[in-house]
């Protein structure tokens, strides 16, 4: 599964070396995705890379290579209508389990669904209990849902990125007020700012970790966080 940005990526260069048989340069690329930074462009390469569906040519400049596209997109590609259309179709993903790794996806469309608060973009300084607003629905499929209170929050910032968490994203929180180490919360930190991250336990500790290098662990004690929630799912929209 591909993260919203890297299947934007993908089909523009694509589409590219079918209409032309040169791939873009990344300048092209960094404007076609509205990115601030040619850095980003490498990252969402690599990821792309790594996961198998381009290939860096050796010895040739702006060489790439499209091994295989998603699997939702018909092989080989279709001309540059088709696939601005399939861009463009809403084509909502559910992800569960492991982030990182091989990110499991299931539609949306079908099935029983059940609603839960959207609560806003979860942002530093705001509690979430000052966000709660029960006038604001989303649909979650209820194979999502085990027993317990849930809400809903869209992510801002690009922290957890690595985890395959981007900005924009919606987050399927399950209200809780404590987690194991190692998952991913909610969580608030000296009563004023929540935060999006990876909760490990260090002694009497507790680490607040990011998964984006660019960021830092924050570690704070026992008695300035408060965990509000832990993430069960994912939704996205391409």
């Amino acid at each position: 599964m591909l993260t919203r940005k890297q299947f934007e990526l993908l089909m523009f260069i694509n589409r590219r070396l079918t209409e032309s048989g040169v791939s873009p340069s990344f300048e092209e690329m960094k404007e076609a995705l509205s990115l601030k930074s040619k850095s980003g462009i490498h990252r969402l390469i690599t990821g792309l890379e790594e996961r198998g569906f381009i290939r860096r040519l050796a010895h040739r400049a702006r060489a790439l290579e499209v091994v295989r596209l998603p699997e939702e997109t018909a092989v080989p590609a279709r001309p540059r209508a088709a696939v601005a259309g399939d861009r463009n179709r809403f084509s909502p993903t559910v992800i569960q389990g492991d982030f990182k790794s091989a990110l499991a996806g299931a539609a949306l469309g079908g099935g029983e669904a059940m609603q839960v608060p959207l609560y806003g973009r979860i942002a530093a300084g705001t509690p979430i209990e000052a966000l709660r607003d029960h006038s604001n629905l989303i649909n979650v499929p209820a194979a999502m849902l085990g027993s317990g209170e849930y809400y809903a929050l869209e992510v801002a910032g690009d922290s957890m990125v690595d985890a395959g968490i981007v900005d924009g994203d919606t987050v399927l929180i399950q209200r809780c007020d404590t987690a194991e180490s190692g998952a991913i919360v909610v969580a608030l930190v000296d009563n004023n700012e929540v935060t999006l991250k990876r909760l490990r336990r260090r002694g009497d500790s507790i680490a607040l970790e990011p998964a984006n290098k660019s960021y830092e662990t924050r570690i704070f004690g026992p008695d300035r966080v408060h965990v509000q929630g832990k993430l069960v799912g994912l939704m996205r929209r391409y």
